[in-house]
């Protein structure tokens, strides 16, 4: 007997179907006939006939026709929603599919599987984690563990020992001794009360990032749940099914509570879940159209899943993926506005950047080099302006490797704290099979990740400074010898004006983002936990900022693209022209205005997705391939010792006067 769950007015109800033959409309009717029958009003109508409706599917929210049969409309156990003609919907109302929904229209189930042993993942692992590339499997080394840490739990109970938050209630009620009946209550009760969150929910990425993450610390072994619970927990997660998680309500010390808690209550069948199944429903029923019981709590198990700093870390591990992806993209960006504005490479020569051996910022100047260098790629524009009067640059275009190159420090440090933290035991109490006791500790304090996600807002933020400044020399006609604003007809059309204004709103608005979120700390749970890290806003707003980069870069991607329309015929060198062509191939050129929004968002996606570099990348490791004793990284022994390799230097004379 096929069965279908349908949603009416915010509820949701599990319809069987007995007759092949009966239409979607029969389904719609039946389903407001159970609504009205458990409304104490009837749901305000008099009778069934009465009510007005239309049917839509959940996944995709296709409209269905009422006079269709279920079997040739429908799947078996699909999730439909029936609308009632004349309803407004309500501020609350949850949508069956979240924020862009053509996204997941296209999820296909991974068929590769990642193993899971608590000390190995890496962030981009997590990261594609969350993009639904694959599923999770735990080593054989994990399983072991985590049944030796579960017997320790075992023991304490059947032995009625007073340890925290097994027998005991939480924080402040870390006094109080639960008797052994009510210990699996005690779990219900921690989790329900604890998902306190509020604010729209992660997305469907974010949440497999923090599911996954959650199951990495737990294959560490020292978090006491048992492995049961522990495979049903991966289950849902190889499935899709994916809990309602408010992004707000985390203090980052006890771990993130708020978030963590609404994650397990989807995975003990209550709240909300969403899956590409069925949208977003009831979570006992996501869990049942997939073949999956909710959850029992034993001893133990809710704090197992709610203690640890698992949203900071895994919104972190996006946003210093992110972050190092636009990063890298930047330097080619810059490079193409250089090379627009006619200027210099003068300042990327070897020995400036050998005299000061930061590692950043001798990469940078290396990819400067190897997109730009005369002689390894010639350039029709570079030719063009090699016996000009200028003598340097402006310092947005000449201090890039020192700007860039500190970022590229920045993230660099920070994804070292993220690689430790993500591959941590974060719970309390921890428990410690080898010595078959359990110790309180403060893993749980989220400081080391908020400090570093707030340091990398800052690093990253300095990216979209230098870039708003140099759209800026792009569209002002005193400083690019460029038509002013990128276009044709200037004054009937306004060209790149107000796109530098959305840059220079965007980087106004990083500015007050960038302030540290981890400076804070507000005193709770009646000053038992007198200390926080306040690392989820940090995690969030560094995502944020991370966004904005990207937008700025990309309209200073395009602006660039489109200065080189005017100084046609003139080309500039290979690598530079693939990045352009493949602008052109999502973004025409500017000849009169139009729409611009659209455009922007194209030429953000290309960076997003990490298409620019991927274009440039083989050119710039072929330069390096060429060019290894320039790249070979610099010691500071070396370097006091005088040992400098002073080979592969770049002669590019761009500007005959250039000191």
């Amino acid at each position: 007997m096929p069965r279908y769950t349908v949603h009416v007015r915010g509820e949701w109800l599990a319809v069987p179907c007995q007759s092949s033959t009966s239409t979607v409309g029969w389904l719609g009717k039946e389903a407001v006939r159970r609504y009205m029958k458990n409304k104490p009003d009837n749901g305000g109508f008099a009778s069934v006939e009465e009510v007005k409706f239309y049917v839509r599917r959940c996944k995709g929210l296709g409209l269905l026709d009422l006079e269709d049969t279920v079997e040739d409309a429908l799947e078996d156990n699909e999730f439909v929603e029936v609308v009632i003609e004349g309803d407004i919907m309500s501020p609350d109302f949850i949508p069956s599919q979240p924020e862009g929904v053509h996204l997941y229209s296209k999820y296909r189930e991974p068929e590769q599987y990642i193993f899971l042993d608590g000390n190995s993942l890496t962030t981009e692992d997590l990261v594609n984690l969350g993009k639904g590339l694959y599923k999770i499997k735990l080593t054989p080394e994990a399983e072991a563990k985590v049944n030796e840490s579960r017997e320790v739990i075992e023991r304490i109970v059947k032995e009625q020992t007073v340890v925290y938050g097994i027998t005991t209630g939480f924080g402040k009620f870390a006094r109080t001794v639960i008797p052994n009946s009510k210990l699996r209550e005690l779990q219900v009760n921690l989790v329900r009360s604890h998902s306190a969150g509020v604010g729209k929910p992660l997305s469907p990425e974010r949440s497999r990032m923090l599911l996954a993450l959650r199951i990495n610390v737990l294959a560490k072994g020292y978090s006491g749940i048992s492995l049961e619970t522990l495979q049903q927990v991966i289950e849902a997660f190889n499935a899709s099914c994916l809990p309602y998680i408010p992004e707000k309500g985390t203090v980052g010390a006890s771990g993130d509570l708020a978030p963590l808690s609404h994650l397990a209550l989807g995975l003990i069948g209550e709240g909300k879940m969403w899956s590409p199944k069925s949208g977003w429903a009831d979570a006992k029923y996501v869990l049942e159209a997939h073949g999956l019981r909710p959850i029992t709590l034993k001893p133990k198990e809710g704090l197992a899943l709610i203690n640890g700093t698992q949203m900071i870390t895994s919104l972190g591990c996006e946003a210093v993926e992110r972050a190092g992806a636009i990063a890298r993209q930047a330097d080619i960006i810059a490079a193409l506005t250089l090379e627009v504005l006619k200027g210099t490479t003068r300042a990327f020569d070897t020995d400036i950047h050998a005299v000061r051996p930061h590692r950043g910022q001798a990469e940078v100047a290396f990819r400067f080099r190897s997109l730009l260098d005369s002689d390894h790629h010639p350039s029709e524009i570079a030719e063009s302006h090699r016996f000009c009067d200028r003598v340097q640059d402006a310092y947005t275009m000449r201090c890039c490797p020192q700007v860039h190159g500190v970022v590229n420090d920045t993230i660099a440090f920070v994804k070292n704290i993220m690689m430790t933290e993500i591959n941590s035991a974060t719970d309390n109490p921890m428990v410690f099979a080898e010595r078959a006791e359990t110790i309180s500790g403060g893993n749980f304090h989220g400081e080391y990740p908020a400090k570093a996600l707030d340091y990398l807002a800052i690093g990253v933020h300095e990216l979209a400074a230098i870039s708003e400044r140099r759209i800026e020399r792009l569209c002002n006609p005193s400083l690019s010898e460029l038509p002013a604003f990128l276009v044709t007809e200037g004054g009937l059309n306004s060209g790149f004006m107000i796109a530098h204004c959305t840059a220079a709103a965007l980087v106004s608005e990083n500015k007050a983002l960038c302030h540290p979120s981890s400076v804070d700390s507000l005193s709770t749970s009646a000053a038992t936990e007198d200390h926080v890290s306040m690392g989820g806003w940090a995690a969030r707003k560094a995502l944020r900022v991370i966004e904005h980069v990207e937008q700025v870069l990309a309209i200073e991607l395009l602006a660039a693209c489109q200065g080189i329309e005017f100084l046609r015929p003139l080309r500039t060198t290979t690598p530079l022209e693939k990045v352009y062509d493949l602008v052109r191939s999502v973004v025409r050129p500017w000849i009169k205005d139009r729409f611009m929004a659209p455009d922007i968002e194209a030429a953000h996606r290309l960076l997003v997705e990490q298409q620019v570099w991927e274009v440039a990348e083989p050119y710039i490791e072929k330069y390096r391939r060429e060019h290894v004793p320039e790249s070979r990284p610099i010691s500071p022994t070396a370097f006091s010792l005088g040992l400098l390799d002073h080979m592969g230097i770049d002669h590019d004379h761009r500007h005959q006067e250039d000191l």
